[in-house]
């Protein structure tokens, strides 16, 4: 199953409308836009959706099965409409299909119109098997009219949360063009119903129901998302809402590790590490045993020979690594080096998706452990074509390295989510590290356990892209390596008054929390452009990183230095401050049209404190960037921080200003230590989570 919805839409059955603009004009050469939704079709590929039409034959099983969206638009006979041709009127057996498909998790959006009856179709007895009818009426409302049309209903907006998420995200205005109306089931959600003052009045016009593991979107009217149409009020951001709600909910594909050829091997090499681990030292050395060390030592070597063969790319750094195994050994396991073997391994130069490495290193484990033993990890390179030209045209990084675990020792059974070479146990530090690997698959899963959670105790209602990013790992997953390529590029452009990556400063942690919320501002920022230029996991970029900083960042990890945490805080505060996050009644809201610019507006804050920090000097560049945090997030009481230049020692800078900073510098708040209390035991799950 793909993680972007696949839309069929059936034109095989008398439909008025067509996503082929060759149809449409064939169809009606005066005006095709009154037959086309080829706009409609392009709306869902800019949203990365596969969209496909179906031209003839029957709905059968086996093709709705590679479907997760079924689109039916308004068939008709010819004697009412001009059509794609073909019956109108689906046999027993295809209705069963249909019925069956949603049943078991598929997706179906229906078109219906005003005056149902006389269209010759059976599209009635089609919806009436999800409890859904269509009133033979046309409903008027000279009150409530579009260019003051009466036929032309402006729709009242109903409660639009179906199955906790919110299908009128940002699509709160819509237009049915000589519409009919609705009945529907009591479980059903309204998403818009006729004004109470039109005739019918209060009828529904849009319902989405539940059927089985499935789900059925119903609409009075066709026009609204027909090429003259789609662009007038919300209604292209209704349509994406309404096909990705309806589409099936992705699953991730599994994987039988113990059938794969080379996963027993793999598993001997883990327990030979695992063995040898409680032998070696903080700094990699063995301190005792070394006899059974030495014996563990050369099995590890002899695995790691015979898995060789299954990574031919890597065969000169492989046999680096044997070579490297062994010189420690001979020399009595002391402390290892193993930079040979590094200098072997070049990740960076070998960016295929889906090759796999073996990486064998003694090495600390970020977030992890700070010992440096030896760990084996089976990794495997993310770097899909639509990343590649990413990276090529816009936003080169070329030691970046996006990865996913297949298996690993126990120094990544953590926290960690990185394979940085200055982490591995060598004589000398290399002249220049040449590459960068992040787990983006681990990222996604921290982050669908965390945010899922969070929504639910929050009653945040989801729009159905980030419902869908929650429940989909893959798709996550490449959201995470498009931030990633941003974020990590981020650290060395733009206005910067010190070295971007801080490395051996000593400066309060505060700096650390704006330089990672910068670079993550500016990924929300160039992710709300490339959304404008439909690149399709643009807008799931922008959802994961107000998820990830505003949910999982604050309650993760201890209350010291946490500059991370602190980020998320000032996101939040900021947010909150500006009524674009409400916390209100016990529940979350988003205003998710103003969401954009409260982010850009944030990002300009903090992009001139770095343009003035070029011209200031250091201890007033740490004064003005405390002042921009505690402006949204509350400072301890205690803080001398916080008093300003004066309150500070004279003396002895930078050491003493450093050391006036409290632990705990800017404390949670009441809000904050709430969701840590009823979302630490998920944050803590998260610990070495497999995707």
């Amino acid at each position: 199953m793909t993680a972007l919805p696949r839309v069929l839409f059936d034109e095989a059955h008398g439909e008025s409308w067509t996503i082929r603009r060759d149809v449409a004009e064939t169809m009606n050469p005066g005006h095709p836009d009154d037959s086309g939704y080829v706009r409609a079709a392009g709306v869902l590929r800019a949203l990365g959706h596969t969209v496909a039409a179906h031209t003839g034959g029957p709905l059968t099983p086996d093709l709705l099965d590679g479907q997760d969206v079924l689109v039916i638009a308004h068939p008709s006979t010819e004697r009412w409409e001009r059509t794609t041709g073909g019956d109108p009127v689906l046999p027993a057996g295809e209705l069963d299909a249909v019925e069956e498909y949603v049943r078991a998790g598929g997706g179906l959006v229906v078109m219906a119109e005003y005056e149902q009856e006389k269209y010759g179709s059976n599209l009635t007895e089609l919806l009436a098997r999800f409890g859904v009818g269509v009133e033979n009426t046309l409903a008027h409302d000279p009150g409530n009219a579009h260019n003051g049309v009466a036929s032309w209903v402006m729709g009242v907006p109903g409660e639009g949360v179906a199955a906790g998420q919110d299908l009128l995200a940002g699509a709160r205005r819509a237009c049915f063009y000589r519409a009919g109306t609705l009945t529907a089931p009591q479980d059903a959600t309204v998403l818009f119903r006729t004004s109470a003052t039109a005739t019918p009045a209060g009828r529904p016009l849009a319902v989405a129901v539940r059927h089985g593991e499935g789900r059925v979107v119903v609409l009075a009217d066709s026009d609204l998302f027909g090429d003259d149409s789609i662009g007038d009020h919300d209604h292209a951001a209704l349509w994406g809402n309404l096909i990705t709600w309806a589409a099936r909910t992705p699953s991730s594909a599994s994987r039988s590790r113990d059938e794969q050829a080379g996963r027993a091997e793999f598993r001997a090499l883990k327990e030979a590490v695992e063995a040898l681990r409680p032998l070696q030292a903080k700094d990699g050395s063995v301190e005792r045993d070394r006899e059974r060390a030495a014996g563990l030592v050369a099995e590890i070597a002899g695995h790691v020979e015979r898995l060789a063969p299954r990574f031919p790319h890597d065969a000169a750094y492989l046999a680096a690594v044997v070579a490297d195994l062994n010189t420690w050994a001979e020399g009595g396991l002391g402390v290892p080096d193993f930079l040979d073997a590094l200098e072997a391994f070049h990740p960076d130069t070998q960016r295929v998706d889906g090759l796999e490495h073996l990486v064998v290193f003694p090495m600390y484990t970020q977030n992890g452990t700070t010992f440096r033993h030896l760990e084996a990890v089976w990794i495997r390179t993310i770097w899909p074509d639509w990343l590649a030209e990413l990276e090529r045209t816009r936003y080169d990084n070329p030691m970046f390295v996006p990865i996913a675990f297949e298996d690993f020792t126990s120094g990544y059974d953590t926290n960690s989510a990185v394979l940085f070479p200055e982490t591995v146990a060598v004589r000398e530090t290399p002249a220049r590290f040449t590459w960068g690997g992040i787990f983006a698959d681990r990222e996604a899963a921290r982050f669908r356990a965390v945010s899922g959670a969070a929504a639910a105790t929050l009653k945040l209602d989801l729009p159905p892209d980030a419902a869908r990013l929650i429940a989909s790992q893959e798709l996550a997953q490449d959201t995470f390596v498009l931030w990633d390529l941003i974020h990590d590029r981020t650290h060395s452009h733009g206005d910067l008054p010190f070295d971007p990556f801080m490395i051996k400063q000593r400066m309060p942690y505060w700096l650390y929390s704006l330089e990672e919320l910068r670079c993550d501002l500016t990924a929300f920022g160039e992710a709300v452009r490339l959304e404008r230029e439909n690149v399709p996991h643009a807008r799931y970029v922008q959802l994961a990183i107000l998820f990830d900083r505003l949910f999982r960042f604050p309650i993760t990890g201890g209350r010291v230095r946490n500059y991370d945490g602190l980020g998320g805080q000032l996101l939040f505060a900021y947010l909150h401050r500006n009524d674009v996050v409400r916390w209100t009644d016990n529940r979350l809201s988003v205003d998710w049209e103003r969401l954009a610019g409260g982010v850009a507006d944030l990002r300009a804050e903090v992009e001139k404190l770095y343009r003035d920090g070029i011209d200031r000097s250091k201890l007033a560049h740490w004064l003005a960037a405390h002042q921009l945090v505690a402006a949204y997030v509350e400072p301890h009481p205690a803080s001398v921080w916080a008093r300003g230049a004066a309150a500070l020692p004279a003396e002895g800078f930078p050491k003493t200003a450093v050391d006036a900073v409290l632990p705990d510098e800017f404390p949670l708040s009441m809000f904050y230590e709430a969701l840590r209390r009823k979302l630490g035991d998920v944050v803590d799950s998260t610990k070495g989570i497999r995707a």
